[in-house]
């Protein structure tokens, strides 16, 4: 647990526990039925507080336990809500039987007018089962693509490279394509002038491929791959090279193979050619 996010909840918590052990010997000694409410208001409040930051301790490395984890959190908030106003009537007075009945018109009557909110509860339900995306992966959404920081049981957070975060509602959450399931691949074009030996150069292509590899471990997963002469340009000849990476690095990924081909290249003695006219006088 980050100590930015802990302290301001241990804050919160103990703000709370005090205003409920207040507001209760409050009621104890005025008899008052509102005092008496609030202090169980701010008591289960303290309550969901003291829980988050048990769950927040759990540090799972899989991201299906993460997404659950974040729903927790989510639900706990619906919970403590619902509970407060039920349990705060009825310290007020209001039979409990009535409160059911309320509730169940009540809801009725919203549901009409709230379609939307009823469809991002079911949504994010069923995503929750179905383990379409969990926090952690980086996934598109209507071009959209960014880290999933957090999924809600109405709202899915996720965060681009930027670091800016977009709040999307969990029924809008439609045609994710989830980069995270497998490995990327980092794409690099680079052009070699048409007097090159191409045959030369590609016997010598495998060693610089591992060298590559040898430096950037940590960003590919596997040796660079030569795929070929991928277009016959202006200036030079195009040659592909692809570098299996995860989601998160494929642009770092496609920024070092450009960087470490191009020096590997004036090692080989291949300078990458720059456009060029040729003028003819009669």
């Amino acid at each position: 647990m980050k100590e930015s996010r802990a302290i301001p909840r241990l804050i919160r918590l103990a703000l709370f526990a005090a205003l409920a052990a207040g507001l209760y010997f409050l009621s104890r000694s005025t008899g008052s039925r509102l005092a008496l409410a609030f202090a169980m208001a701010f008591g289960v409040l303290a309550a969901e507080s003291l829980l988050v930051l048990i769950l927040d301790l759990f540090k799972p490395a899989s991201h299906r336990a993460l997404t659950l984890l974040t729903m927790g959190r989510s639900l706990l908030k619906y919970i403590a809500a619902i509970v407060v106003l039920c349990w705060g009537l009825s310290i007020l007075g209001v039979d409990l039987s009535t409160i059911v009945t309320a509730v169940g018109i009540l809801a009725l009557v919203i549901g009409f007018g709230a379609e939307s909110l009823i469809a991002d509860l079911v949504t994010g339900t069923f995503m929750l089962f179905e383990n379409q995306y969990n926090v952690g992966d980086i996934v598109e959404v209507n071009g959209f693509r960014g880290t999933v920081k957090e999924i809600g049981i109405r709202t899915t957070a996720i965060e681009d490279p930027g670091k800016n975060i977009k709040i999307i509602n969990n029924a809008d959450m439609k045609n994710i394509l989830n980069r995270s399931n497998n490995a990327s691949m980092a794409v690099s074009n680079i052009d070699v002038p048409y007097a090159t030996d191409l045959e030369a150069l590609e016997k010598k292509l495998p060693a610089l491929m591992e060298q590559i590899l040898e430096a950037h471990r940590d960003t590919m997963l596997s040796a660079p791959k030569y795929l070929g002469v991928q277009e016959l340009g202006a200036s030079g000849v195009t040659l592909r090279f692809i570098a299996e990476v995860p989601e998160d690095k494929i642009y770092s990924g496609a920024r070092i193979l450009n960087h470490d081909l191009l020096l590997g290249f004036r090692k080989l003695g291949v300078e990458c050619p720059f456009p060029q006219l040729d003028v003819h006088q009669q």
